[in-house]
């Protein structure tokens, strides 16, 4: 379908759009241009959809729901569903989408609510497989993969470029630090630090996360200073504030070291240990 509307600025473009003729598309909704939605799919009116953005058929997208450029989101996907939270009543929240994303099948996203800051946010370049559950008020970062079947709690932060592995169970209001590792059919009870990668029930520590990190073209002499830091925080026999000290003391001023210590700081629920 092709057509022609008027831009904010007065000019004239061409929009085209892929839309089945059985979807459901409220006529509030925002649709950019390129845009393709499948088969049975059921857009609510206060969903503003990106240029780009393919969804795939029997998908639901609802509430105040914003979704960047470029997307791909899969079949029987639910896309900003109202939290499942015994306090949530029907306030307005929000979930923001960037882009780049890919939402494979059957996978929900709940958007925020009012206790929680109002709004879920998921980055770009994100995969979030199939069966996953992204709980109210979780901010994830950018190129965030999230394998079959894991379950993310409300009020979770997982920083930039983590990796979650199949059947991983996140509790509320932990957080899962830059480029960290989590293994399968592990359950995260306890802030998870970056760089390193953790297994089991509960987590545990077992080293630093050294493929990911080669692989997001981190220094030789970086991943050193990271090996560094982790064994002072995990082999020393120092608690979590002797440890940061002693890694002010000793290790240079990468960024890197720096994020380490401010996750630390910040850490609430405590660390996997």
């Amino acid at each position: 379908m092709s057509q022609t509307e008027t831009s904010k600025d007065g000019k004239v473009v061409h929009i085209r759009r892929k839309i089945h003729p059985t979807a459901i598309v409220h006529p509030n909704a925002i649709i950019g241009n390129d845009v393709e939605i499948g088969p049975y799919s059921i857009i609510g009116p206060d969903v503003d959809i990106g240029d780009g953005t393919k969804i795939g058929p029997r998908v639901i997208i609802e509430g105040w729901t914003v979704i960047g450029k470029n997307n791909k989101i899969y079949a029987g996907a639910v896309v900003g569903n109202e939290p499942q939270d015994l306090k949530f009543r029907g306030e307005k929240t929000y979930l923001f989408i960037g882009d780049n994303n890919i939402i494979r099948e059957y996978a929900t996203i709940s958007r925020g609510t009012e206790g929680g800051g109002g709004e879920t946010r998921i980055g770009n370049n994100c995969l979030i497989m199939s069966y996953v559950h992204v709980g109210h008020d979780c901010q994830l970062g950018n190129n965030v993969i999230i394998s079959h079947g894991s379950g993310i709690g409300g009020h979770v932060t997982i920083e930039d470029r983590v990796v979650i592995g199949g059947l991983v169970g996140v509790h509320q209001f932990t957080k899962i630090g830059r480029m960290a590792m989590v293994g399968a059919h592990t359950m995260v009870t306890k802030d998870v630090p970056p760089y390193i990668i953790v297994d089991g029930n509960p987590a545990k520590p077992y080293g630093i996360n050294i493929v990911g990190l080669r692989r997001n073209g981190l220094s030789p002499e970086l991943r050193m200073e990271i090996k560094r830091a982790y064994k002072i925080l995990y082999r020393s026999n120092l608690n979590i504030t002797q440890a940061i000290e002693q890694m002010e003391q000793e290790l240079a001023g990468y960024e890197e070291i720096d994020h380490l210590l401010r996750f630390l700081r910040s850490a609430d629920r405590g660390i996997c240990r």
